[in-house]
């Protein structure tokens, strides 16, 4: 009996080991060079810019197939389709600046507005290249979908083919916390309708919360005028549009949240070292602005923790050499 006992207790340290892993994301850790492809209002800030460089310093562990421009709008354009017309224009020339003209003919334009409905999707060709692109692909061997604008291109082509649902890994930073008081975040509330097809379609999702997570990845003027002033090219242009953006913003004395590094990062999280995650039950957003009750029976993996420090130090060590 004493043994018996004994082999149960060992069977239960053995799945507690394994739940918690799963829990702090260290189970499932990335290890391996994937392929992707990066939906970008390029345009709308100042980090996107500094994300599409870091992707591309990031070349050992990320095999980069396509870019696309998503829409936006805000106080820096008058539509939706010139937000996305310019964030196309500002990616062709951050690859120009890293020297990698060959992605030029691999970058296409996104959708020209938001989604109307959750049912009729927004035909682009950054829809049609993600719908035949995935096609390439399967549950075992995904192609990772990282979005750090509205969703709008990449529900549009889960609207287009469902199918492809089992053939992508969607990484999105959109959305706040559970625990923030709403989710009017901006990447999420320019297209509700397209965070619920999103979130409806049944593909493996990747959450980057905004407020209450990302909002913790900060870097001061000070710091990010010392460490990127002088070194290169593309560190001059990318320290003068994150000056003359947050100076406008902010005034002469700023933090700023550097939001879209972070979806790359979670593609080379070794053993938990930039980010922390667990898997959560999927929860919709309404039009209002909160999540609804999370649906039983599904699963997603929600970042709820940034590690700022060796995040920043990588950021910087790659943008810098």
């Amino acid at each position: 009996m004493k043994r018996i006992v004994s082999i149960l207790l060992v069977i239960a340290l053995i799945v507690g080991v394994i739940c918690s892993c799963a829990e702090n994301g260290s189970a499932e850790d990335n290890t391996e060079k994937v392929d992707i492809v990066l939906d970008t209002d390029a345009y709308n800030e100042a980090d996107d810019q500094l994300a599409i460089a870091y992707m591309l310093a990031s070349s050992e562990r990320i095999n980069c197939q396509a870019i696309y421009a998503a829409p936006f709008l805000n106080n820096r354009v008058e539509s939706a389709k010139e937000g996305m017309e310019k964030s196309y224009n500002e990616l062709l020339h951050i690859l120009t600046l890293c020297g990698r003209e060959n992605m030029i003919e691999k970058s296409y334009k996104g959708a020209e507005s938001f989604l109307m409905d959750e049912k009729t999707p927004i035909i682009s060709d950054a829809s049609r290249d993600l719908v035949s692109r995935a096609k390439n692909y399967s549950k075992e061997n995904p192609l990772y979908v990282v979005a750090i604008g509205a969703i709008t291109n990449v529900s549009s082509a889960l609207l287009i083919d469902p199918s492809i649902k089992d053939n992508i890994v969607v990484v999105w930073l959109g959305g706040n916390s559970r625990e923030w008081s709403h989710t009017r975040e901006f990447n999420m509330r320019q297209d509700i309708a397209g965070a619920r097809v999103l979130f409806s379609s049944g593909a493996s999702i990747v959450q980057l919360p905004c407020m209450g997570v990302v909002s913790e990845f900060k870097i001061s003027k000070e710091e990010i005028n010392e460490v990127l002033s002088e070194k290169n090219e593309l560190c001059t242009y990318l320290l003068n549009g994150i000056n003359e953006y947050y100076n406008e913003r902010n005034g002469e004395d700023w933090e700023a949240v550097i939001w879209d590094a972070t979806a790359i990062a979670w593609l080379i999280n070794d053993n938990s070292k930039f980010m922390l995650d667990r898997f959560e039950n999927i929860a919709l957003v309404d039009y209002n602005g909160q999540y609804e009750a999370p649906l039983e029976g599904t699963s997603m993996k929600y970042v709820y923790k940034i590690n700022t420090s060796e995040l920043k130090k990588d950021l910087i060590e790659k943008l810098t050499k």
